[in-house]
């Protein structure tokens, strides 16, 4: 009998996706088949041929199971189709039935699975499946996940909680998630306190951590819709600072922090000649991970051809240099099935600080 785990939150940008990653990883070594799922997919792209949820492809990818694309990713929110799920063109009952469906037969492949839930509790409410009715229907036992707080992850949990008990599905797990590292002992102290009457266990994952939350160069090209120049083996790097390089050329340098990203403005000619040259000493090389080139005027020729000659990493484009700036700082980076980096990390970590079997235990 395959055994189930539902990873939801109490809201987006919890660590859901890290907390499955890590699920996954530590499955793995106790059952010999481990499946994932994403009944819900809010963020889809075409994923060889089929329309897919960006995170199942993710999984298919990472462990290698590309032919049950399909099933782990049974309903997509595809534009327009919330429109045509209320205008009554999508059979009401279609999303529960796929849903099911598609579990039924996971569940005959796997000893163990993990669906992962979508945002908030409520998340897919508009075509009548939300999480915390995905849960239910699928018997799943819960694995809520949450901040690093205290107040505000008691009153996140508690205002998710109403819905996912209204649907009577089963909240058994507490994780509290991205935890300032010295107040974890505390913060665990207050939260199991809070829940000590629930019956729910209360446990840890990761603390906050820089670079689980900095993007690769590869996610700043697909964020801008640009694509990435220069050296193809430099596009899984991280970029731990975001600089706009608005000051000299030699303060620009001496200010770089480590990996960082360098917004400059295509005029810049001496800029971009000094940071490309820089590519190759390595000692700068650490420091600066790659550049985006903004602004309306054409790079001058010569310039071009240094950066190019450098193969610096670099993507261009027409909007201001400050206007990608502020785009860029409000990015939450998310994991790819390129990030190999922050996989490994995720796993190694999870190995020291998720205990399993405790959890495994609770369901």
């Amino acid at each position: 009998m395959c055994r189930k785990i539902f990873i939801g939150a109490t809201g987006q940008h919890c660590g859901k996706t890290t907390i499955s990653l890590s699920l996954m990883h530590l499955a793995r070594k106790k059952y010999a088949r481990v499946g994932f799922m994403k009944p819900i997919g809010p963020k889809w792209i075409n994923f060889n041929g089929t329309i897919v949820d960006k995170d199942a492809a993710m999984f298919s990818t990472v462990f290698n199971v590309e032919e049950d694309i399909a099933l782990m990713s049974p309903v997509t929110l595809a534009p327009g189709t919330t429109r045509r799920f209320l205008d009554g063109e999508i059979d009401s009952d279609a999303p529960r039935r796929a849903i099911n469906s598609a579990c039924a037969e996971l569940e005959k492949k796997y000893d163990f699975l993990i669906i992962e839930g979508a945002g908030h509790g409520g998340v897919g409410s508009v075509v009548g499946m939300n999480n915390a009715r995905i849960a239910a229907e699928l018997n799943a036992p819960v694995l809520l996940v949450t901040g690093g707080g205290i107040g505000n992850v008691i009153d996140a949990v508690e205002l998710n909680l109403a819905l996912y008990q209204r649907e009577q599905a089963d909240v058994r797990i507490i994780m509290a998630n991205k935890l300032v590292s010295e107040k974890r002992a505390n913060t665990l102290g207050y939260l199991t306190k809070a829940f000590a009457r629930s019956n729910i266990m209360v446990t840890s994952a990761f603390d906050y951590l820089p670079t689980l939350a900095d993007p690769t160069l590869l996610h700043i090209s697909e964020l801008l819709d640009i694509p990435l120049k220069g050296d193809p083996a430099d596009r899984s790097r991280l970029c731990h600072t975001i600089q706009l390089g608005a000051a000299s050329s030699q303060r620009v340098i001496d200010g770089l922090g480590e990996s960082t990203l360098l917004i400059v403005t295509s005029s810049r000619d001496e800029l971009l000649v000094t940071a490309s040259s820089l590519h190759h000493i390595p000692e700068y090389k650490k420091k600066l991970a790659g550049l985006v080139i903004g602004g309306h005027a054409p790079v001058s020729d010569i310039t071009q051809r240094i950066i190019d000659d450098s193969n610096i990493p670099y993507v261009r484009m027409k909007e201001t240099s400050s206007e990608i700036f502020y785009q860029l700082r409000e990015h939450v980076s998310k994991i790819g099935p390129e990030d190999l980096e922050k996989i490994d990390l995720i796993n190694s970590i999870a190995e020291r600080h998720i205990d399993f079997d405790a959890i495994d235990a609770m369901i």
